[in-house]
């Protein structure tokens, strides 16, 4: 479905320029002189890269069909990792470059949303926080105050995060999966 500039909105996916983008932020400005455009904030989702694009009043793009489908990791196998459509057992195979930081979270069993354009994977969605266990760490302080400095934690899947003093090994702790910071004990 063609669309122009009028039509754009924040979470709209388009093709634009040879790629699949998500409108992040959008700006309808009307000069005193000359016509009107709308300056936007659109993230590429092959690289997510964020770029700047002003459009005019004649630019035309297609909306990009986008699908969401929730799958259950399975395994990693090579050099990706295999996931089964809970839906329809569909198993599929997507390359680490695809998941990026989500691997540092991706627990065997785990639910995830894949987003898809056509057959092509665009990424996937970790629920916003996992519990994990801490498998190497300082010991804990006692009286430590979950304000001090924190320490370095790996977790299950090797990923390294700041904890707090208190926090000993072999603990479960809930880690927020956006930006990998200890949210608490589990």
């Amino acid at each position: 479905m063609a669309i122009g500039m009028n039509d754009l909105k924040t979470g709209l996916t388009i093709e634009y320029s040879n790629s699949i983008w998500r409108v992040l932020d959008f700006q309808h400005v009307k000069p005193g002189k000359g016509g009107a455009f709308v300056r936007s904030k659109l993230k590429n989702l092959r690289t997510g890269a964020v770029n700047e694009v002003t459009f005019r009043p004649g630019d035309k793009f297609e909306q990009a069909d986008i699908t969401t489908r929730p799958m259950s990791y399975l395994y990693a196998e090579n050099d990706g990792r295999v996931f089964m459509d809970v839906e329809s057992y569909d198993q599929i195979n997507i390359p680490d470059e695809y998941l990026k930081n989500a691997l540092k979270f991706l627990l065997e069993g785990m639910e995830v949303k894949i987003t898809m354009f056509g057959n092509e994977v665009l990424g996937a969605e970790l629920p916003s926080t996992v519990q994990m266990k801490v498998t190497e760490t300082q010991p804990g302080i006692k009286g430590a105050t979950a304000t001090g400095s924190g320490k370095p934690a790996t977790v299950e899947t090797g990923a390294t995060i700041t904890v707090p003093d208190f926090v000993n090994e072999g603990e479960t702790i809930i880690i927020n999966t956006e930006d990998g910071s200890y949210k608490g004990r589990a």
